[in-house]
């Protein structure tokens, strides 16, 4: 809410400053300063936040103003040095405002008799190669997980000890004991320079050697070999089609586009070296004013820091604004003449697009975010939780008519789906009995069991889908197992109610709310989990009855073949002769299998 005192004064104040260049300070209630701006003209520049009709990101800063300082100056560029110092001097939280000395990572290959690989932000001039940098870091992971699993490389740090017998990388395939001297240099150094193709992107001759091997694999019938070959090939060909981007010009160049929403904007930078995109940056800031000005103050932020160490020859920008300052800029304080303008012609344009949409995924990826702050701080204060419920899990019980009764637990950490913590459960307790409390209070018993048992992290709130009964249920279990301060709710989902284990009526909360859109997907989230989970299991069921309809082949021939092949259609693509040998079956009657499940194949077809 504006002080509309503050506000009559500080209108007054910006409608008597003078017609000058200069720069212009605001402070809140402590006198922090909060925004530092630049003007040709500092009343006009000034007044123009305090007329009617303002947007709601200028506002939100208006309502935070309570002092108003300025610094009048000879010339506008003088103007835009010192907006740039005080920047970087007070970091104010309503300006655009990068970090100095971030680097990016690089891979090293070390000087060393049998070099070691690995990722770096220490250039030590000692003779390594260094590959990169990567400002787009899952790149590296790619390349480094690429490396891991197809050459085997030394792992121990320091100066190379000889040993008696090699280490467990070795008997794994992880690493081709040069310690224990199974390896030449030679031999070693070969796998190097297949490394130093795969960085530099030559990377024709390596795909051919591991498909050779591949299918040497298959021929020798090592099948799961075989398929980590194709894997590895698959990740080369994905590292190539991200790399597409190449036009061989080999001027310097940067893409900056922007995506910009409410008082929230996020800035991508596309760097174009030696014809190849090196990857793109990403910054998100506050946005309190129009983007024909915030974007020359985030080139002079970007290009003034060392996040961007070396200046390209040109700069292309989505808008046409007057970047003049800043080329001026560029000219007297980094002496190197830079060119700003529009992208042209189609392949430009192409890459600024690109730029563009990650921009926007950027965007939409922080604005969910910060709803999911919102909705936890909302959720704290309607059910007066200890504090803010950044982990929540849900649960749900899922069944067909007593058939495979099962529970999901789903897990959210700061308003986001972490799917690793999820877990299911066979409910074992009911005998085939249709109870979705007793169900419940199985596997919330189970949970928590664990939980203490093994001391993993308790949740901020328990969710459980349903109403009274379930709350109920939940809440003997929490209390039996001196949890009982632990929050838990239940969301009913016929009117979207919240019902809470010591109040008599829900809490019900507007359909637009952030604290009820968190909890409907932490329950949306956790009855998908279990009902997919118990489709499996029912699915499963169908193919034990199908494939036990085989003569000879049983139920323990039939959990053999699902195991290895998991889906009818599996086994029907591997053919007779894979399947006997993988499981133990006689050729005849893996013949036999293949042709019925064929027939059944094109019975299904042939239904209406």
């Amino acid at each position: 809410m504006i002080d509309v005192r503050a506000y009559d004064e500080l209108k007054d104040l910006a409608n008597n400053l003078p017609n000058s260049p200069g720069v212009y300070i605001m402070k809140d209630l402590q006198k922090k300063v909060i925004y530092v701006g630049k003007a040709k003209n500092l009343r006009k520049r000034v007044s123009s936040y305090f007329t009617k009709g303002r947007d709601v990101k200028t506002r939100v800063l208006i309502e935070k103003i309570r002092f108003l300082e300025h610094i009048s100056t000879s010339n506008e560029y003088e103007a835009l040095l010192l907006e740039n110092n005080l920047i970087k001097q007070w970091t104010p939280r309503y300006n655009i405002n990068l970090k100095d000395g971030k680097s990016y990572p690089v891979i090293r290959i070390t000087a060393e008799d049998y070099p070691r690989v690995f990722r770096t932000r220490r250039i030590i001039q000692d003779g390594s190669e260094y590959f990169g940098p990567y400002p787009d870091v899952s790149r590296l992971d790619i390349y480094l997980e690429l490396i891991e699993r197809l050459f085997p490389l030394r792992k121990c740090k320091g100066t190379l000890k000889k040993r008696q017998s090699p280490c467990l990388y070795y008997h794994i395939g992880r690493c081709a004991a040069p310690c224990a001297g199974l390896v030449s240099k030679e031999e070693y150094g070969r796998t190097i320079g297949k490394i130093r193709h795969l960085l530099n992107g030559e990377v024709d001759d390596l795909v051919t050697s591991l498909r050779a091997e591949m299918e040497e694999a298959v021929e020798g019938l090592r099948f799961e070999k075989a398929a980590e070959l194709r894997d590895a090939i698959e990740s080369i060909r994905e590292l190539t089609r991200q790399q597409e981007v190449v036009d061989f010009l080999p001027d310097t160049r940067d893409y900056i586009a922007y995506a910009a929403r409410d008082e929230l904007c996020s800035f991508n930078v596309f760097q174009m070296r030696e014809g190849k995109l090196l990857g793109k940056d990403l910054f998100s800031m506050p946005l309190v004013e129009e983007i024909d000005e915030a974007l020359p103050h985030f080139l002079l932020q970007y290009y003034s820091s060392s996040v961007a160490e070396n200046l390209p020859d040109t700069i292309y920008i989505p808008v046409d604004a007057d970047f003049s300052l800043v080329v001026e800029y560029f000219k007297r304080e980094r002496c190197v003449d830079v060119e700003i303008r529009l992208p042209d012609g189609d392949r430009h344009a192409s890459i600024m697009r690109m730029a563009r949409e990650n921009a926007l995924q950027d965007l939409d990826r922080r604005i969910r975010d910060k709803r999911n702050v919102e909705g936890m701080e909302e959720l704290q204060e309607v059910l007066e939780l200890p504090s803010l419920p950044e982990r929540i899990e849900g649960f749900d019980i899922a069944q067909l008519s007593g058939t495979h009764p099962v529970a999901s637990m789903v897990s959210f950490l700061s308003g986001r789906p972490n799917r690793k913590e999820y877990r299911t459960f066979h409910i074992k307790t009911l005998d085939g009995a249709i109870d979705d409390y007793g169900a419940m209070r199985e596997v919330v018993a189970r949970r928590y069991t664990r939980v203490l048992n093994e001391g993993l992290p308790i949740p901020d709130l328990i969710l459980v889908d349903g109403g009274k009964g379930q709350v109920g249920a939940a809440k003997g279990v929490l209390e039996a197992l001196g949890m009982s301060e632990v929050p838990l709710a239940g969301l009913a989902k016929r009117f979207e109610e919240i019902y809470l284990p010591d109040r008599k009526d829900p809490v019900i909360l507007r359909e637009t709310s952030e604290a009820l859109r968190l909890l409907q997907g932490v329950r949306d989230e956790s009855h998908r989990f279990a009902t997919s989970f118990n489709k499996r299991l029912r699915a499963k069921d169908v193919r034990f009855s199908l494939l036990e309809a085989v003569p000879g082949i049983g139920e323990k021939r039939s959990r053999k073949l699902l195991e290895v092949y998991d889906t009818l259609e599996g086994i029907l693509g591997a053919g007779a002769s894979r399947v006997s040998e993988e499981c133990g079956i006689p050729l005849e009657k893996a013949e036999e299998l293949l042709a019925f499940l064929r027939n059944k194949e094109r019975e299904r077809e042939r239904e209406p």
